[in-house]
């Protein structure tokens, strides 16, 4: 027997009972899980009339849902709108955060503490609290109905937990790097860029990867400062496709389908790095 077998057997029944429970508990929770994605899939690909009324997979597959969503809700023209935005705000953010990450956590200066936690106070403000507040901003700035002023507020209400998260990653890096690098004459700026951020490329990916789906998934700052129809993200958009009486459900999980693929697509190119940046510090002595 080999040595897995022999530690199978040696494992008390209990054990074994726990583990075998624990993996049906697992297995239960992700198809619990997965069930509305893979409805959404298999709704998107049906006719309007078998949604409800027929089985779960049906008798015929039709494509007409992603034809009509891409021409009649204009998908490109607000799927770019959307991309540009996100990929603006994920860039602000990104920047803004690991230069403020990095000061909070290996620079001193007066009233660190003080910025820092009214900083962070913010991420404790329902976002109800802060629309109006904000929607007065900016139609005072003159930027009420513009995506610059919806790019603006995006940055300006992310980067302080996103800035709570770098100085977190920057913290579990070790200080000596830092005081390493001022003995030799760099700057701190030069410190900050060449010694310690490619470090901290876990927990910038971890950032990217959340301001990425936070920012593409937002409707409520989108519906409230945008004014037409045409400056519109998806979301709003695919909002708008929900009927008060009657919805084109194929229609609906076709524009849904469609909208996710840019979330999918940069988690799997993040995710190593993302799970790394989960981990980070997990194991540090």
């Amino acid at each position: 027997m080999s040595t897995e077998q022999l530690s199978r057997a040696a494992r008390p029944p209990r054990v074994r009972i726990a583990r075998v429970f624990g993996y049906l508990l697992l297995i239960v929770i992700s198809a619990a899980s997965a069930y509305p994605l893979l409805w959404m899939l298999i709704t998107s690909v049906r006719p309007r009339n078998t949604v409800f009324g027929g089985g779960f997979l049906p008798d015929e597959f039709t494509f007409d849902a992603y034809r009509q969503a891409w021409t009649d809700l204009n998908f490109p023209r607000h799927f770019m709108i959307t991309l540009v935005i996100t990929v603006i705000t994920v860039l602000g953010v990104v920047a803004l955060a690991t230069l403020a990450g990095y000061a909070f956590a290996h620079l001193e200066f007066r009233g660190q503490q003080f910025i820092y936690v009214t900083l962070l106070s913010t991420i404790m403000l329902p976002v109800t609290a802060i629309v109006i507040p904000l929607f007065l901003e900016l139609d005072a700035l003159g930027l009420l109905g513009s995506q610059t002023g919806l790019v603006l507020v995006y940055i300006g209400t992310s980067v302080p937990f996103a800035m709570f998260l770098m100085r977190v990653f920057f913290e579990t890096l070790p200080h000596e790097l830092v005081q390493a690098a001022r003995v030799d004459g760099a700057g701190e700026f030069a410190i900050f860029a060449r010694v310690m951020l490619p470090l901290a490329a876990p927990g910038a990916a971890t950032v990217v990867i959340f301001q990425f789906m936070n920012t593409w998934n937002e409707f409520l700052f989108a519906q409230t400062f945008l004014k037409t129809p045409e400056q519109l993200p998806l979301q709003p958009v695919l909002y708008a496709a929900v009927g008060q009486h009657s919805t084109d459900w194929p229609l609906l999980c076709a524009s849904l389908t469609m909208s996710i693929l840019p979330i999918i697509m940069v988690y799997m190119r993040m995710q190593r790095r993302f799970v790394a940046g989960m981990t980070l510090g997990a194991v540090k002595s």
